[in-house]
């Protein structure tokens, strides 16, 4: 079994007023979808056999809901991300939970960009972690360190302009990307098995991902970027997952695995889904 325990916080202060990805757009956000969707979901983590913790979310910032950016949390340690400007008061309130459910919390100097689980994923002994964007290599180092594990240092794809130039946001002032968390283009599903979107990575990650000793299901671009088809949490049997994106769901299911869909429309006008709402506890 993997994520076990996960943390969820409330939804009730979701915004996209700070259009700090991609996927942002000037559309009006519905309180009532939103914490309608986030109660399903939570209901449906529970069902599943999850132990969930749920906390308040933090007022004071938009995207507090995608707890995943909280942290990367790993045999009783929390290292402790440095987030965008629009939600960097929840640095401070993560640190505060985390120490009070009695995780050792590490923090990344200030200097570095670090955005978690979001940009940090643990497969077995390996740490799949992306950078460019919201994490800087450097951090990523500090955190496989500190938790023991093998890091995988992976790259995505920038979002170009017109003229083919990479785009920096104007409201953070960082590097874009519809990738710019690697849980937006890679899933883990098993300790031996995780799904990916190839054209999300340059290259030399591609290559760093081929040569990982697991199976690897392969994700379609349109299911990735339109259906948030990466963005998925297993508990290695069960995978609560985007209810569209039908390839990945069948391919999943060939593998052993079953499926339980979600809606979550209003949710990811924020640029998260489902793996962005849960933080692994254990």
């Amino acid at each position: 079994m993997i994520n076990q325990k996960i943390l969820i916080s409330g939804a009730e202060y979701f915004s996209n007023e700070a259009p700090i990805n991609p996927y942002y757009k000037v559309e009006n956000v519905s309180i009532t979808k939103v914490t309608q969707e986030h109660a399903e979901l939570e209901r449906i983590f529970r069902e599943v056999g999850i132990e969930v913790v749920k906390v308040p979310a933090p007022a004071t910032s938009q995207d507090g809901v995608y707890v995943a950016n909280w942290a990367l949390v790993h045999g009783g340690k929390a290292i402790i991300a440095n987030l965008p400007n629009a939600r960097v008061s929840e640095s401070d309130y993560a640190a505060k939970i985390l120490e009070d459910l009695g995780l050792e919390v590490i923090r990344i100097p200030q200097n570095l960009k670090f955005s978690g689980q979001g940009d940090s994923l643990i497969c077995g002994k390996y740490l799949l972690a992306g950078s460019g964007y919201r994490s800087d290599p450097v951090a990523q180092a500090i955190a496989a360190r500190e938790l023991g594990l093998e890091l995988v240092q992976l790259h995505t794809v920038p979002k170009l302009d017109k003229q083919g130039h990479p785009v920096i946001n104007q409201f953070s002032g960082w590097p874009d990307s519809f990738f710019y968390d690697v849980d937006l283009a890679l899933a883990v599903l098993r300790e031996d098995l995780i799904a990916y979107l190839p054209e999300a990575f340059d290259a030399e990650s591609r290559t760093k991902i081929e040569a990982l000793p697991m199976k690897k299901i392969l994700v379609s671009l349109e299911e990735a970027k339109m259906g948030f088809a990466c963005n998925l949490l297993s508990t290695g049997r069960t995978v609560i997952m985007s209810s569209c994106v039908p390839k990945l769901q069948a391919e999943i299911e060939r593998h052993g695995l079953t499926t339980t869909l979600v809606n979550a429309d209003e949710l990811k006008k924020g640029g998260g889904y489902i793996r962005c709402m849960s933080l692994t506890l254990k």
